[in-house]
């Protein structure tokens, strides 16, 4: 199958919640909006981002189902579909076909420490609950296990894989991944901190989690480097990377400070779900203070091109 449109910028997306903590189809479909008019390759719905733990499964279908609503045909939509269960990964796996979805993706099974051969049934029954290609997605920090290429050679096996999303920290994995999968696989980088890097020994795309509050500048730095401008390439990495850790200085979950930045961009999606906690006091001032370090960065490449 032709694999280009899997290749670009893929926002992980974020949850979006009414002002009571629902979830909303009105602001979900607001961030497809934004979203689309900053010209994305793609979504990654479902995920991390999307608060996919705190969430309950006919939550976790409504997003799914208002994303699709909004977005399917005009960008690639990915969804996540792993859960507690293989039952409800296997249920969100039907659903997201049904809805028209491009691919499946889903995180190895949680909280249990699980010998490999679970992991691998775990995977292979969602691929066999629908007829969409799906990508691996693995990310060792949150999950506690890592990705072994025991098993990662035997998920090459099935014919259905065709990607990893690689979020482990050390980028040689990236390399050692593409290696061992081959050109005809796509490999997407995982840790937004080392996107350049990343794309440079092997990967062939990009999901973050920090994309969606910054697009303009993954796709000047995804254009960087395929370009061969890689000294550009690496000044902008700098400005994500500034980014990055000012939006994780603050006392309150990441994705509440960037939740907070989009509302100062007119996007209004809420806050975060308990436990992950809000940014309040006087760490809400700092809000303004990344928001222009962002447009700062943005109007320095805009004039650039």
């Amino acid at each position: 199958m032709g694999l280009d449109k899997f290749k670009g910028i893929f926002p992980a997306f974020y949850a979006c919640y009414d002002d009571l903590g629902e979830v909303s189809e009105e602001r979900t479909k607001d961030l497809c909006g934004y979203l689309l008019e900053k010209e994305v390759n793609g979504l990654y719905v479902g995920g991390s981002s999307g608060e996919c733990i705190y969430q309950s499964l006919e939550e976790r279908k409504a997003t799914l189902r208002y994303v699709a609503e909004s977005l399917q045909g005009k960008l690639t939509l990915m969804a996540h579909v792993g859960a507690p269960s293989t039952r409800d990964s296997v249920r969100l796996a039907k659903y997201a076909e049904e809805l028209g979805y491009d691919a499946l993706s889903a995180i190895p099974p949680i909280y249990f420490k699980l010998p490999e051969s679970s992991i691998y049934a775990y995977w292979t029954d969602i691929m066999e609950a629908s007829t969409l290609p799906f990508v691996i997605y693995n990310i060792p920090q949150t999950t506690g296990y890592s990705l072994s290429m025991n098993l990662f050679t035997k998920l090459l096996e099935n014919d259905k894989v065709i990607g990893l999303k690689n979020s482990s920290m050390p980028v040689m994995d990236i390399e050692r991944f593409k290696a061992a999968a081959g050109e005809d696989f796509i490999v997407f980088n995982g840790p937004d901190e080392q996107f350049v890097s990343g794309r440079l020994i092997g990967a062939d795309s990009g999901i973050g989690g920090t994309y969606a509050v910054m697009p303009e500048l993954l796709l000047a730095a995804e254009e960087f480097v395929s370009t061969g401008n890689f000294a550009e390439a690496r000044r902008i990495q700098k400005d994500i990377n500034d980014i990055i850790i000012a939006l994780c200085s603050l006392n309150g979950s990441m994705y509440s400070a960037i939740k907070e930045v989009l509302k100062l961009n007119g996007v209004n999606i809420g806050s975060v779900r308990a436990p992950l906690e809000p940014v309040s006091g006087e760490d809400l001032e700092k809000i303004v203070d990344i928001k222009n370090l962002i447009d700062q960065s943005i109007q320095t490449y805009a004039k650039q091109g």
